[in-house]
C-alpha cells in the first residue's frame, strides 16, 4: 500500500513542477542580477565620461567626432557579435568579462546623450524606461499566451526600422525620425515580454549552477539589456529635452 502511494504519479508530477518553478526563479534572478550590474556599469561609466575630460579625447570643436569617437561609437556592436558568435566556446567566465567590458563601452557611446540632452529629461526617461521594462516582464513571465509568433513578427519589424534608420540618415526627414522612434517603443516594449517568456522557457530546461545555464543567463542578460536600452533611447528621442 505504502509503496503504491510513493508511487502516485499526481505527487511526483507536482514535485517536478515545483522543482522547475524553483529552476525557472533561480535562473531569472541570475538573469537580472547580470543585466542591473551591466547597467550600473553603464550608467557610471556614460556619467564619468560626460563630466570629465575624457569626452574630449572622443569629441574635437574643431572636428567633430574623433576616430577614438568613432570607435568607441561602433565598438559595442562589434561586442555583440563576438559574444554571440563565440558562445559555444567561450567559458561562462570569459563571456561575462566580455559583457563587463561591452556595458563599459556603451557607457563610453552613451556618454554623448548626456551631453545632448538635459540632466532632468534623462532621469524622467530612465524612470519611464524602467517602469515600462519591469512592466511588460511581468507580462512576459505571467502570461499563458505563446508569444513565439508575437516575438517573430516584432523581429521583423525591428530589421524594417533599422533599414528606415539608416534611410533616414542621408534622407533626414524630421516626421520619418518620429515615426521610427514611435514604432521602436513598441517593437522594445514587446520584446521585452517575449525576451522574458522565452528566458522563462529556457529556465525551466536548465540545471541551475551549471557551465551552460551561467552562459545562458549572461546571454539572456545581454539580450534584455538591449531591450532596455534601445526602448529608453527611443523613448529619449521622444520626450527628451535637448539642451
Amino acid at each position: 500500500m505504502l509503496e503504491n502511494i510513493n508511487k502516485n504519479p499526481f505527487k511526483v508530477s507536482a514535485q517536478e513542477q515545483i522543482n522547475s518553478q524553483s529552476m525557472v526563479k533561480s535562473f531569472l534572478s541570475n538573469v537580472f542580477t547580470y543585466m542591473a550590474g551591466a547597467l550600473a556599469i553603464t550608467g557610471v561609466v556614460a556619467y564619468w565620461f560626460a563630466n570629465s575630460e575624457m569626452i574630449y579625447y572622443l569629441v574635437s570643436a574643431e572636428t567633430g567626432m574623433t576616430m577614438l569617437g568613432y570607435i568607441v561609437m561602433f565598438a559595442p556592436l562589434a561586442f555583440v557579435l563576438v559574444m554571440s558568435l563565440s558562445f559555444s566556446r567561450l567559458s561562462s567566465f570569459a563571456l561575462l568579462l566580455l559583457f563587463i567590458a561591452y556595458s563599459a563601452v556603451m557607457g563610453m557611446s552613451l556618454s554623448f546623450i548626456l551631453l545632448a540632452y538635459t540632466a532632468s529629461s534623462v532621469a524622467s526617461t530612465f524612470f519611464i524606461t524602467a517602469g515600462t521594462f519591469t512592466t511588460m516582464a511581468i507580462l512576459g513571465y505571467t502570461t499563458k499566451q505563446d508569444l513565439t509568433k508575437f516575438g517573430s513578427i516584432l523581429i521583423m519589424a525591428l530589421i524594417g526600422i533599422i533599414i528606415a534608420m539608416v534611410v533616414n540618415m542621408f534622407l533626414g526627414s524630421g516626421p520619418l525620425d518620429y515615426i521610427i522612434s514611435c514604432l521602436g517603443v513598441l517593437i522594445f516594449t514587446g520584446l521585452t515580454a517575449y525576451d522574458v517568456q522565452k528566458l522563462k522557457r529556457i529556465g525551466s530546461g536548465v540545471e541551475y549552477g551549471t557551465e551552460s545555464s551561467n552562459k545562458l543567463a549572461i546571454m539572456g542578460a545581454l539580450n534584455l539589456y538591449l531591450d532596455f536600452v534601445n526602448l529608453f533611447m527611443f523613448l529619449l528621442r521622444l520626450f527628451g529635452d535637448r539642451r
